[in-house]
């Protein structure tokens, strides 16, 4: 699995599409964040952005390498396997940038008193924010949604659903930062987790299937 991620962080990187969803994220933040804002009101800003940076990011690794050399790696390495390692490197995209977006809020915002430590809080918010958004593109692109118009207006609207819908991770967790507790979201997370590992096995055994 090691050398799949490398080989789909390659792709990733190499293909620069990448650059649309995290300057967008960026130019996102920038309108957003301002330096003496509540800090952990900031951290839900930017946990919340990264959903649908996140279903991005996989549509972005599930369709960036051609046909041909998609069906080699699957030849090689099992269609389950690199469909797995697309998904995850679209995950540790999305980290990437909330980690480095979540170390600018904590250097630009203000504690609130009383409060407690944001820094957890918001790692935790980063991580089930990426997690839901990895869903919500397994879920929303190839193997199981192909095509691409369906795939961006499906993505869009789950994307909507997870920030906005009562129960959904992302949005306690959210909700928690911009209110003010700086609790980590545990339940949260789990839930997040659970959701992106069953998105994912639906994902990945509809490419084993097709492969």
């Amino acid at each position: 699995m090691t050398g799949l991620l490398r080989y789909q962080g390659a792709l990733l990187l190499r293909s620069q599409r990448w650059l649309a969803p995290v300057l967008l994220y960026a130019a996102f933040l920038a309108v957003g964040v301002r330096p003496g804002d509540p800090v952990l009101d900031s951290l839900g800003y930017a946990a919340a952005a990264l959903v649908p940076v996140a279903a991005w990011l996989v549509r972005v690794c599930v369709t960036s390498e051609p046909d041909a050399a998609r069906d080699c790696a699957a030849a090689a390495a099992g269609p389950l396997r690199v469909h797995a390692a697309a998904l995850l490197t679209a995950l540790g995209g999305a980290l990437a940038a909330g980690t480095a977006a979540a170390a600018v809020v904590l250097l630009l915002g203000r504690p609130e008193p009383g409060a407690g430590p944001a820094a957890p809080a918001g790692a935790v918010g980063v991580l089930v924010c990426s997690l839901t958004g990895v869903a919500v593109g397994a879920l929303c692109n190839r193997p199981l949604l192909k095509a691409p118009g369906y795939a961006a207006a499906a993505a869009g609207l789950g994307c909507l659903l997870a920030v906005v819908t009562a129960g959904s991770p992302a949005r306690v967790a959210v909700t928690g930062l911009v209110t003010g507790s700086a609790q980590p979201a545990v339940g949260a997370l789990a839930g997040a987790l659970a959701l992106a590992c069953a998105a994912g096995a639906v994902a990945c055994r509809a490419a084993a299937r097709r492969g």
